[in-house]
């Protein structure tokens, strides 16, 4: 009897050995005697033990492959290239994806570097970085192409980093930089020379203003003369009297005003009696002179 019993445990020990389950997103290969069976989708199974056996269990999920490739662009610069492969197991060649292709991954890898070291070198460096994604449709294609007839379907291919040397980084930054310096450079030139128009716009006006004041002033002198010579003619005084009145009183008033700045500078100025008539008969004497000299050259009597 306890042989009975040992049988039967041992057959029911055999027949749950025979029983798997198959996650979701996953398919299981089954083989008798080595050869294909058939597949178990997502759920609970059972096998023959001894005679049956799950060889496989493929996922169904998107994987991705990153790929690192050095090449050589088309200005003999080396670039290493980041390409990352989504790719899946099409479920209606899960045969295909198991009996015809080994290593899928070196596989792929293959044809990453193919199809990079074939296209980058047609281009420079910056048209690598700008037409990256060309570079990436290009990938895709062959692979769809190529992966297809083994089972598995490509999704996206992705050119995820480009990272030239480190020595042409440097000297593309320096490149950039002196651009910008050469830009900044051109913006405060024009900024300068807008101050300086500006300046000189600002001078030019202060001076005309200045000049315009001043003759303002001397014009205003002028006639404020012309009437007090009219007001001493009115009174009985001559014009050379009256003159010499004027000049004697503008000499005293200038020593008034220098008195009462103290800042000012020292000036020697005659201040005797006698100065103004001095200076009014040299200013007379002066003016003869100069109206006899324009007489001359006009051919006048003393031709």
């Amino acid at each position: 009897m306890l042989l009975v019993y040992i049988g039967l445990g041992l057959l029911l020990l055999l027949l749950f050995s025979g029983l798997f389950i198959v996650r979701q997103q996953q398919v299981a290969i089954i083989e008798r005697f080595g050869k294909f069976l058939g597949l178990r989708l997502p759920g609970i199974h059972f096998r023959i033990p001894i005679v049956d056996r799950v060889v496989a269990r493929l996922n169904l999920r998107i994987q991705q492959l990153d790929v690192l490739v050095e090449t050589k662009t088309k200005d003999d610069v080396f670039v290493r290239m980041k390409v990352s492969v989504q790719f899946l197991v099409l479920k209606e060649k899960v045969y295909e994806a198991f009996y015809k292709l080994e290593l899928p991954h070196d596989q792929i890898t293959a044809y990453v570097f193919d199809v990079v070291r074939a296209e980058v070198p047609k281009l420079k460096l910056d048209d690598v970085f700008e037409k990256k994604d060309d570079i990436a449709i290009a990938l895709r294609r062959e692979l769809e192409e190529s992966m297809n007839e083994y089972g598995y379907g490509i999704i996206k291919a992705l050119v995820t980093d480009i990272d030239p040397d480190l020595q042409v980084k440097e000297a593309m930054n320096r490149i950039n930089a002196a651009e910008r310096e050469k830009i900044a450079a051109t913006y405060e030139g024009e900024a300068e020379r807008i101050r300086i128009v500006a300046k000189a716009t600002a001078e030019a006006e202060s001076k005309r203003l200045q000049g315009q004041g001043i003759a303002d002033q001397r014009r205003e002198i002028a006639r404020g003369l012309e009437e007090s010579v009219g007001v001493l003619n009115q009174a009985g005084i001559n014009p050379q009297e009256a003159s010499a009145l004027i000049v004697i009183t503008q000499h005293y008033d200038t020593l008034h005003s220098v008195a009462e700045n103290s800042k000012s500078s020292l000036i020697l100025l005659p201040n005797a009696p006698s100065a103004a008539s001095d200076m009014l008969n040299q200013l007379i004497a002066s003016f003869a002179a100069n109206k006899e000299m324009n007489e001359l050259d006009k051919g006048g009597p003393g031709k």
